[in-house]
């Protein structure tokens, strides 16, 4: 499988001009391309080909006046940007037909040069390198400094150049891993666990053990109302609005590091600790329309299942999703009867069949566990269940996170 490793870069003043080029001319190619189609269209003739597009909207235009600055930049990273036009007009149309998972997505629109997030991406045919003193060698900006926090387990196919919104660059390299040093990594286990995710808790899981949720952002409230409202009373357009809004970008950039740190460790453990794992499948989004939208925003449910998915997939883990509307704080653990709904205030309950006295989290987190058919393989019995497959991010994908990491 392909997965991102992502690494912090930390580029001089002129490289960073050279970048703020290439960002630009990445932008105005996908916009051309972008006003090509809609021109087409509005026209009633057939989109134009890729090839016709390159030949255009890049060979072409270097040699005239409105379009010569184009050739300071790789080319490598035009024709990059032409083809993440092309996909996503290929999403778009696919969302149309249905045959797009996911919910539907839109017709691509223009990009801002105001857009505080910004990315580049080579692949090997525009020769960027590591060089022998650590640094990333690329076409036309040069010699760039990395903070290398890991190594990289083979050589990259392609690496992607963002800047996020608080102004930090990063290197995002594609690997392909190697099945066999993940199998040596974790070996197989026959241990099996249930999560019950949660406010109260983060999580509590059918072995009785209960994290508690570090609520990342309700901590750090207090400091981004005072740089949110010192940004408000700047005058729009001027350098200390510029100053201001970095400085809440990198609070939030903080925030969004801590919790994502804090979900890669956790589903580490988790995997290296299980062979088979189940978890409730949440309606997040209909979560996020309640009252408690901020808690369920900065728990970050989603995040944290998909990081459990793809590692699953990668040390050959299984991981169950049950359905939401499963009743597992209703049912007894132990004898299995249904004793109803219960408001969220009770916390602890009687079996009127059993007496047995639960917990509600932990009560649930065994009903996900045995509802997902894993209750067996603490015994050394096969989990049952097919694995679920992680979703994959696209070696060129525009999507990925500032600051990701692969475990």
């Amino acid at each position: 499988m392909q997965l991102r490793y992502a690494f912090r870069l930390y580029p001089d003043a002129g490289q960073r001009i050279a970048l703020a080029k290439a960002f630009g001319c990445a932008r105005v190619v996908f916009n051309d391309c972008v006003r090509a189609r809609q021109d087409a269209r509005e026209a009633g003739r057939p989109f134009p080909k890729a090839g016709e597009l390159s030949k255009t909207l890049i060979t072409q235009a270097k040699h005239t006046a409105e379009r010569g600055w184009l050739g300071e930049v790789s080319a490598v990273v035009l024709q990059q940007s032409l083809r993440d036009a092309e996909a996503a007009y290929k999403n778009f149309f696919a969302s149309l037909k249905g045959t797009r998972k996911g919910p539907r997505t839109g017709a691509p629109g223009f990009k801002s040069r105001k857009d505080a997030r910004q990315s580049i991406r080579f692949t090997t045919n525009a020769r960027w390198k590591i060089t022998d003193g650590g640094r990333l060698d690329l076409p036309k900006i040069g010699a760039v400094k990395v903070k290398w926090s890991r190594t990289l387990p083979t050589t990259p196919t392609s690496v992607t150049v963002v800047m996020d919104g608080a102004g930090r660059f990063f290197a995002s390299f594609v690997i392909d891993t190697d099945p066999a040093a993940d199998a040596a990594r974790m070996p197989a286990t026959d241990q099996s666990i249930g999560i019950d995710l949660g406010l109260t808790h983060f999580a509590v899981l059918s072995t009785g053990e209960k994290i508690d949720s570090p609520r990342f952002l309700r901590r750090a409230e207090k400091k981004l109302k005072k740089a949110q409202k010192e940004l408000s009373r700047k005058q729009k357009g001027s350098k200390n609005r510029e100053k201001a809004r970095l400085k809440v970008a990198r609070a939030h950039a903080k925030v969004t590091d801590a919790r994502k740190e804090f979900h890669h460790q956790l589903s580490t453990r988790l995997i290296s600790e299980n062979q088979g794992i189940a978890v409730e499948d949440l309606s997040v989004a209909g979560l996020a329309r309640t009252q408690l939208a901020k808690s369920v925003h900065d728990a970050g449910w989603s995040r944290f299942v998909a990081m459990l998915k793809y590692k699953a997939e990668r040390y050959g883990r299984t991981l169950v999703k049950i359905g939401r509307f499963e009743p597992t704080s209703q049912v007894c653990s132990t004898c299995g009867i249904k004793d109803g709904p219960k408001p969220l205030s009770v916390r602890e309950w009687t079996c009127p069949a059993c007496g047995t006295v639960h917990d509600r989290d932990h009560n649930a987190a065994l009903n996900v566990q045995q509802a997902a058919g894993l209750a067996a393989s603490a015994c050394g019995a096969s989990v049952r269940p097919e694995p679920v497959l992680a979703q994959r991010e696209e070696a060129g994908s525009h999507g990925i996170p500032t600051g990701s990491r692969a475990a």
